[in-house]
Protein backbone atom coordinates (compact mmCIF):
# COMPACT_ATOMS: atom_id res chain seq x y z
CA UNK A 1 0.00 0.00 0.00
CA UNK A 2 1.53 3.19 -1.06
CA UNK A 3 2.55 5.77 1.72
CA UNK A 4 0.15 9.09 2.08
CA UNK A 5 2.83 10.81 3.21
CA UNK A 6 4.26 10.62 0.25
CA UNK A 7 1.46 11.51 -1.94
CA UNK A 8 1.06 15.13 -2.20
CA UNK A 9 -2.01 15.83 -4.20
CA UNK A 10 -4.02 13.24 -1.55
CA UNK A 11 -4.28 10.35 -4.04
CA UNK A 12 -2.98 8.24 -2.43
CA UNK A 13 -4.72 8.31 0.89
CA UNK A 14 -7.79 8.27 -1.19
CA UNK A 15 -6.70 5.31 -2.64
CA UNK A 16 -5.32 3.38 0.85
CA UNK A 17 -9.18 4.66 2.45
CA UNK A 18 -10.91 3.46 -0.57
CA UNK A 19 -8.86 0.07 -1.30
CA UNK A 20 -8.55 1.30 -5.27
CA UNK A 21 -5.52 1.68 -7.24
CA UNK A 22 -4.43 5.32 -7.28
CA UNK A 23 -5.46 7.04 -11.24
CA UNK A 24 -2.38 9.11 -12.75
CA UNK A 25 -3.96 12.45 -13.79
CA UNK A 26 -4.68 12.77 -17.19
CA UNK A 27 -2.77 14.76 -19.79
CA UNK A 28 -3.69 17.51 -21.86
CA UNK A 29 -2.47 17.78 -25.24
CA UNK A 30 -2.62 20.55 -27.25
CA UNK A 31 -2.88 20.44 -30.82
CA UNK A 32 -2.75 23.62 -32.90
CA UNK A 33 -4.27 24.60 -36.18
CA UNK A 34 -0.81 25.42 -37.91
CA UNK A 35 0.69 21.81 -36.44
CA UNK A 36 -2.88 19.48 -37.98
CA UNK A 37 -2.22 21.64 -41.62
CA UNK A 38 1.71 20.19 -41.38
CA UNK A 39 0.43 16.79 -41.21
CA UNK A 40 -1.00 16.80 -44.44
CA UNK A 41 -0.03 17.33 -48.04
CA UNK A 42 0.68 20.73 -48.84
CA UNK A 43 -1.92 22.57 -51.01
CA UNK A 44 0.42 23.80 -53.69
CA UNK A 45 0.96 20.00 -54.50
CA UNK A 46 -2.50 18.86 -54.04
CA UNK A 47 -3.52 22.01 -56.70
CA UNK A 48 -1.56 20.51 -59.89
CA UNK A 49 -2.59 17.34 -59.55
CA UNK A 50 -6.21 17.51 -61.48
CA UNK A 51 -4.16 19.38 -64.48
CA UNK A 52 -1.50 16.76 -64.35
CA UNK A 53 -3.56 13.91 -64.51
CA UNK A 54 -5.49 15.54 -67.48
CA UNK A 55 -2.37 15.89 -69.32
CA UNK A 56 -1.09 12.31 -68.84
CA UNK A 57 -4.58 11.04 -69.62
CA UNK A 58 -4.38 13.50 -73.37
CA UNK A 59 -0.86 11.62 -73.72
CA UNK A 60 -1.71 8.27 -72.88
CA UNK A 61 -4.46 8.82 -75.52
CA UNK A 62 -2.06 10.16 -78.42
CA UNK A 63 -0.02 7.38 -77.49
CA UNK A 64 -2.40 4.42 -78.21
CA UNK A 65 -4.16 6.59 -80.82
CA UNK A 66 -7.37 6.78 -79.46
CA UNK A 67 -7.03 10.78 -80.34
CA UNK A 68 -6.01 11.66 -83.86
CA UNK A 69 -3.13 13.63 -83.87
CA UNK A 70 -4.29 15.37 -86.93
CA UNK A 71 -7.62 16.33 -85.00
CA UNK A 72 -6.28 17.48 -81.97
CA UNK A 73 -2.25 17.30 -81.58
CA UNK A 74 -0.58 15.75 -78.30
CA UNK A 75 0.66 17.65 -75.60
CA UNK A 76 4.31 17.17 -75.97
CA UNK A 77 3.33 18.93 -80.12
CA UNK A 78 2.01 21.60 -78.20
CA UNK A 79 4.84 22.24 -75.72
CA UNK A 80 7.72 21.53 -78.64
CA UNK A 81 5.34 24.28 -80.91
CA UNK A 82 4.92 26.77 -77.32
CA UNK A 83 8.87 26.45 -77.50
CA UNK A 84 9.17 27.02 -81.11
CA UNK A 85 6.81 30.19 -80.93
CA UNK A 86 8.87 31.64 -78.42
CA UNK A 87 11.79 31.30 -79.53
CA UNK A 88 11.05 32.99 -82.50
CA UNK A 89 9.34 35.80 -80.68
CA UNK A 90 6.21 35.15 -82.44
CA UNK A 91 4.26 34.31 -79.75
CA UNK A 92 5.52 37.35 -76.90
CA UNK A 93 4.50 40.06 -79.55
CA UNK A 94 1.26 38.38 -80.44
CA UNK A 95 1.01 38.42 -76.17
CA UNK A 96 1.52 41.84 -75.79
CA UNK A 97 -0.92 43.02 -78.74
CA UNK A 98 -3.45 41.07 -76.76
CA UNK A 99 -3.05 42.20 -73.38
CA UNK A 100 -2.97 45.40 -74.48
CA UNK A 101 -6.15 45.26 -75.69
CA UNK A 102 -7.37 43.81 -73.17
CA UNK A 103 -5.97 46.02 -70.71
CA UNK A 104 -7.31 49.01 -72.46
CA UNK A 105 -10.90 47.11 -72.72
CA UNK A 106 -11.32 46.47 -68.86
CA UNK A 107 -9.88 50.13 -68.13
CA UNK A 108 -12.73 51.38 -70.23
CA UNK A 109 -15.37 49.34 -69.47
CA UNK A 110 -14.17 49.44 -66.06
CA UNK A 111 -14.53 53.13 -65.60
CA UNK A 112 -17.80 52.99 -66.85
CA UNK A 113 -19.11 50.60 -64.82
CA UNK A 114 -18.02 51.90 -61.27
CA UNK A 115 -19.18 55.73 -62.85
CA UNK A 116 -22.73 54.19 -63.23
CA UNK A 117 -22.71 52.68 -60.43
CA UNK A 118 -22.05 55.04 -58.19
CA UNK A 119 -24.41 57.23 -59.46
CA UNK A 120 -27.23 54.48 -59.38
CA UNK A 121 -26.15 53.36 -55.69
CA UNK A 122 -25.66 56.71 -53.66
CA UNK A 123 -28.16 58.46 -55.63
CA UNK A 124 -32.17 57.55 -56.01
CA UNK A 125 -32.33 60.19 -58.94
CA UNK A 126 -29.49 58.46 -60.49
CA UNK A 127 -31.32 54.96 -60.12
CA UNK A 128 -34.21 55.87 -61.82
CA UNK A 129 -32.66 57.15 -64.43
CA UNK A 130 -29.63 54.75 -64.92
CA UNK A 131 -30.49 51.15 -63.59
CA UNK A 132 -33.23 50.09 -65.70
CA UNK A 133 -31.80 51.34 -68.91
CA UNK A 134 -28.18 49.54 -68.48
CA UNK A 135 -30.54 46.12 -67.15
CA UNK A 136 -31.93 46.36 -70.19
CA UNK A 137 -28.70 46.47 -72.48
CA UNK A 138 -26.92 44.22 -69.78
CA UNK A 139 -28.87 41.12 -72.00
CA UNK A 140 -27.76 41.91 -75.21
CA UNK A 141 -25.51 39.32 -76.15
CA UNK A 142 -22.13 41.03 -76.57
CA UNK A 143 -20.86 39.07 -79.59
CA UNK A 144 -24.32 39.95 -81.20
CA UNK A 145 -23.18 43.29 -81.22
CA UNK A 146 -19.66 42.57 -83.68
CA UNK A 147 -21.27 43.26 -87.06
CA UNK A 148 -22.53 47.17 -85.71
CA UNK A 149 -19.05 47.55 -84.21
CA UNK A 150 -17.89 47.39 -87.53
CA UNK A 151 -20.36 49.14 -89.01
CA UNK A 152 -19.49 51.75 -86.25
CA UNK A 153 -15.80 51.85 -85.94
CA UNK A 154 -14.15 49.77 -88.67
CA UNK A 155 -12.00 46.75 -88.75
CA UNK A 156 -9.65 48.36 -86.30
CA UNK A 157 -8.34 48.47 -82.78
CA UNK A 158 -11.22 50.29 -81.60
CA UNK A 159 -14.00 47.89 -82.56
CA UNK A 160 -11.67 45.10 -80.41
CA UNK A 161 -11.36 47.34 -77.45
CA UNK A 162 -15.08 48.57 -77.64
CA UNK A 163 -16.25 44.78 -77.29
CA UNK A 164 -14.13 43.66 -74.23
CA UNK A 165 -15.12 46.95 -72.71
CA UNK A 166 -18.57 46.32 -73.70
CA UNK A 167 -18.08 42.81 -71.96
CA UNK A 168 -16.63 44.09 -69.00
CA UNK A 169 -18.87 46.81 -67.68
CA UNK A 170 -22.05 45.14 -66.82
CA UNK A 171 -20.46 42.94 -64.33
CA UNK A 172 -18.51 45.90 -62.35
CA UNK A 173 -21.48 47.37 -62.73
CA UNK A 174 -24.14 44.71 -60.79
CA UNK A 175 -21.74 44.12 -58.84
CA UNK A 176 -20.42 47.57 -57.59
CA UNK A 177 -24.64 48.71 -57.45
CA UNK A 178 -25.34 45.24 -54.93
CA UNK A 179 -22.55 46.35 -52.72
CA UNK A 180 -23.36 49.92 -52.32
CA UNK A 181 -27.68 48.99 -51.54
CA UNK A 182 -26.49 46.03 -49.51
CA UNK A 183 -24.38 48.00 -46.86
CA UNK A 184 -25.77 47.64 -43.38
CA UNK A 185 -28.14 50.34 -43.04
CA UNK A 186 -27.52 50.81 -39.26
CA UNK A 187 -23.99 51.67 -39.89
CA UNK A 188 -25.39 54.57 -42.16
CA UNK A 189 -27.20 56.08 -39.21
CA UNK A 190 -24.43 55.66 -36.89
CA UNK A 191 -22.14 57.60 -39.40
CA UNK A 192 -24.63 60.03 -39.67
CA UNK A 193 -25.25 60.25 -36.27
CA UNK A 194 -21.77 60.74 -35.46
CA UNK A 195 -21.74 63.90 -37.84
CA UNK A 196 -19.87 62.26 -40.80
CA UNK A 197 -20.24 64.30 -43.90
CA UNK A 198 -21.37 63.19 -47.06
CA UNK A 199 -17.97 62.43 -48.14
CA UNK A 200 -16.97 60.99 -45.18
CA UNK A 201 -19.69 58.46 -45.21
CA UNK A 202 -18.91 57.66 -48.44
CA UNK A 203 -15.44 57.09 -47.46
CA UNK A 204 -15.46 55.86 -44.48
CA UNK A 205 -18.86 53.37 -44.49
CA UNK A 206 -19.70 53.11 -48.19
CA UNK A 207 -16.87 52.05 -49.84
CA UNK A 208 -15.18 49.83 -47.54
CA UNK A 209 -18.53 48.10 -47.11
CA UNK A 210 -19.33 47.38 -51.07
CA UNK A 211 -15.42 46.80 -51.11
CA UNK A 212 -15.98 43.08 -51.37
CA UNK A 213 -18.38 43.22 -53.83
CA UNK A 214 -16.67 45.29 -55.85
CA UNK A 215 -13.47 42.96 -56.48
CA UNK A 216 -16.10 39.87 -57.06
CA UNK A 217 -17.56 41.90 -60.02
CA UNK A 218 -13.82 42.60 -61.04
CA UNK A 219 -12.86 38.67 -60.86
CA UNK A 220 -16.01 38.33 -62.76
CA UNK A 221 -15.13 41.19 -65.67
CA UNK A 222 -11.52 40.32 -66.36
CA UNK A 223 -12.78 36.34 -66.66
CA UNK A 224 -15.35 37.99 -69.32
CA UNK A 225 -12.64 40.09 -70.81
CA UNK A 226 -11.00 37.10 -72.22
CA UNK A 227 -13.72 35.53 -73.69
CA UNK A 228 -14.69 39.06 -74.97
CA UNK A 229 -10.96 39.27 -76.48
CA UNK A 230 -11.62 35.83 -78.15
CA UNK A 231 -14.28 36.69 -80.57
CA UNK A 232 -12.63 40.59 -81.04
CA UNK A 233 -9.96 39.63 -82.25
CA UNK A 234 -11.66 37.61 -85.07
CA UNK A 235 -12.30 40.83 -86.87
CA UNK A 236 -9.82 40.62 -89.29
CA UNK A 237 -6.49 41.10 -86.67
CA UNK A 238 -3.54 41.06 -87.98
CA UNK A 239 -1.77 41.08 -84.88
CA UNK A 240 -2.14 39.16 -81.78
CA UNK A 241 -3.28 35.57 -80.47
CA UNK A 242 -6.58 35.86 -82.71
CA UNK A 243 -4.16 36.48 -85.67
CA UNK A 244 -1.80 33.40 -85.01
CA UNK A 245 -5.40 31.44 -84.27
CA UNK A 246 -6.99 32.35 -87.61
CA UNK A 247 -3.51 31.53 -89.55
CA UNK A 248 -3.33 28.26 -87.32
CA UNK A 249 -7.25 27.24 -88.64
CA UNK A 250 -6.37 27.59 -91.79
CA UNK A 251 -3.54 25.10 -91.88
CA UNK A 252 -5.45 23.06 -89.60
CA UNK A 253 -2.32 23.85 -87.07
CA UNK A 254 -4.54 22.39 -83.96
CA UNK A 255 -0.49 22.48 -81.86
CA UNK A 256 -0.82 26.69 -82.49
CA UNK A 257 -4.84 26.54 -81.97
CA UNK A 258 -3.89 25.05 -78.38
CA UNK A 259 -0.88 26.47 -77.57
CA UNK A 260 -3.06 30.27 -78.21
CA UNK A 261 -5.98 28.68 -76.28
CA UNK A 262 -3.47 27.98 -73.22
CA UNK A 263 -2.16 31.51 -73.41
CA UNK A 264 -5.40 32.66 -72.86
CA UNK A 265 -6.06 30.73 -69.75
CA UNK A 266 -2.85 31.27 -67.93
CA UNK A 267 -3.05 35.03 -68.84
CA UNK A 268 -6.98 34.65 -67.28
CA UNK A 269 -5.60 32.79 -64.32
CA UNK A 270 -2.62 35.10 -63.82
CA UNK A 271 -5.18 38.13 -63.28
CA UNK A 272 -7.39 36.34 -61.25
CA UNK A 273 -4.39 35.48 -59.03
CA UNK A 274 -3.56 39.19 -58.49
CA UNK A 275 -7.12 39.78 -57.88
CA UNK A 276 -7.19 37.65 -55.28
CA UNK A 277 -3.87 38.49 -53.98
CA UNK A 278 -5.43 42.42 -53.80
CA UNK A 279 -8.71 40.50 -51.77
CA UNK A 280 -6.39 39.38 -48.93
CA UNK A 281 -4.44 42.31 -48.98
CA UNK A 282 -7.54 44.82 -48.52
CA UNK A 283 -10.01 42.49 -47.13
CA UNK A 284 -7.31 41.69 -44.43
CA UNK A 285 -9.50 43.58 -41.59
CA UNK A 286 -12.86 40.95 -42.36
CA UNK A 287 -12.36 37.31 -41.14
CA UNK A 288 -14.02 35.02 -44.08
CA UNK A 289 -14.34 31.21 -43.89
CA UNK A 290 -11.42 29.47 -45.84
CA UNK A 291 -12.32 25.89 -45.58
CA UNK A 292 -12.11 22.84 -43.68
Amino acid sequence: MPDPAVDTDGQGAQAATSGTPARSAPTLITVTASAARRRGVPRWIRRPVGPLLLLLLWQIASWSGSTSTDLLASPWTVVTTFADLVSSGELPKAIAVSLRRAGSGVLLGGSVGILLALIAGLFRLGEDLIDASVQMIRTVPFVGLIPLFIIWFGIGETPKIALVAFGVTFPLYINTYAGIRNVDSDLVEAARTVGLTRLGLIRHVIVPGALPNVLVGLRFSLAISWLALIFAEQINANRGLGQLMNDAQEFQRTDIIVVCLVVYAFLGLTVDAIVRLLERMLLSWRPAFSGT
